[in-house]
């Protein structure tokens, strides 16, 4: 007897119960576009004894680029990671002159939050973790104030507090390389951190350090963006999530949506909309990158279904 349950399946022999568990495994490619791609790789994954749950490819016509997200099980016993990894390179990675990202569902990835004084985001996120919709591991906060450490210690995250001045800046943005590194951190979330992250830590992980910010950027700059459109009698405002880069909030754009005001709102109303907006447009952008639905090219981002 054959039942299918929470990705496992139970063979049955008499009282004797064997349970084969199934593994993950998820490709991002991109290359030069040419005939036989999807191909060469199906007929890999065939040769392996697995079986393809997602496909997905688009071509970049103007540069002659392929790109190919592809999802795949194994039964665990048949699997070796690395492996798979050493044959997929030598057979088909080469052979394609092929970019390549290859990720074991069974490891989550470990993401950092930065924060400062706003709170939204970080409880929106610290929500979504404990009730389980952002499947991701939170080895650490780091903050460059301590008003959100009773966040951190409600949700048992260790919290660490490094003031950044003018004097000290060197030394905190080592302190907060250095901590991310021992804990292994796979991507960071600026969960409004109002800090502008230096080169040192944008070269360690390049496209898997994620921004928010309102959508005005750069018609009202500054401290009080929601005042300056206010007083524009502004239509719409927005929020934008994006991977951040030495240029300034230029970064590939992951996600992004609107909200409708008008001139019979407040700037307080601009304000809770416009917050409210940054916590739903960040939670999907996390989503995205920590299913690896997010590949990124020439500075713009290929977002699979």
């Amino acid at each position: 007897m054959l039942n299918q349950k929470s990705n496992q399946y139970l063979f049955t022999f008499g009282t004797l119960k064997i349970q084969n568990r199934m593994a993950k495994i998820k490709i991002l490619i991109n290359c030069p576009d040419k005939k036989g791609i999807i191909a060469a790789v199906t007929n890999f994954i065939l040769k392996k004894d697995a079986n393809i749950t997602y496909i997905d490819q688009h071509v970049d016509l103007e540069h002659g680029i392929f790109f190919m997200r592809l999802e795949c099980e194994f039964s665990e016993e048949n699997l070796n990671f690395e492996n798979f990894k050493r044959d997929f390179e030598s057979e088909i990675a080469l052979a394609f002159n092929m970019s390549w990202q290859l990720f074991d569902d069974r490891d989550k990835p470990k993401m950092a939050i930065f924060v400062s004084k706003y709170d939204h985001c970080i409880y929106d996120i610290l929500v979504r973790h404990h009730s389980g919709e952002l499947n991701v591991d939170i080895p650490l906060i780091i903050s460059n104030h301590q008003d959100l450490q009773h966040i951190g210690e409600s949700f048992g995250i260790p919290y660490f507090y490094i003031p950044v001045t003018k004097e000290n800046k060197k030394e905190a943005e080592a302190a907060q390389l250095q901590l991310v590194k021992e804990n292994h951190i796979d991507f960071i979330v600026l969960a409004r951190y109002m800090q502008i992250i230096p080169k040192e830590i944008i070269e360690h992980y390049p496209n898997n350090i994620i921004n928010i910010h309102h959508s005005f950027l750069p018609a009202f700059p500054g401290a009080k963006p929601y005042h300056s459109a206010f007083k524009r009698g502004v239509k719409i405002i927005g929020a934008t999530s994006h991977y951040v880069t030495e240029e300034l909030d230029e970064g590939p754009i992951i996600e992004q949506d609107i909200t409708r005001v008008s001139h019979d709102q407040s700037i307080d109303d601009f304000i809770i909309k416009g917050r409210d907006l940054e916590k739903i447009v960040l939670s999907r952008a996390l989503k995205l990158h920590a299913e690896r639905k997010t590949m990124v090219f020439s500075n713009k981002t290929i977002i699979f279904s």
